[in-house]
């Protein structure tokens, strides 16, 4: 007999990292630019300064359209530069 055999298996959760941003452009089969936009502080000035960042995100089933604002989490490499998957749309544009 094992001395493993009554212990229950334990399953890591791991945090994923969350974003919101805007729909730049669709570059591609499955695949859409996403604009983030966040406020910082300067460490010794305390002034406040804007910095942008854009994501190639996964769009499986291709229903995000440009100028809309999604919700997307990190996940495993699915190419060069997707390391994002879509997971809703927040605000649709007609």
């Amino acid at each position: 007999m094992k001395k493993n055999d009554n212990k229950k298996t334990e399953v890591k959760k791991v945090m994923q990292r969350q974003f919101e941003g805007t729909v730049l452009s669709k570059s591609g089969d499955k695949t859409v630019r996403v604009l983030v936009k966040t406020i910082k502080m300067h460490a010794k000035y305390k002034k406040q300064f804007s910095v942008s960042n854009k994501f190639a995100v996964h769009d499986e089933k291709m229903e995000a359209k440009t100028g809309d604002v999604v919700s997307f989490v990190e996940c495993r490499p699915l190419s060069k530069t997707k390391k994002w998957r879509l997971v809703k749309v927040l605000k649709s544009v007609k």
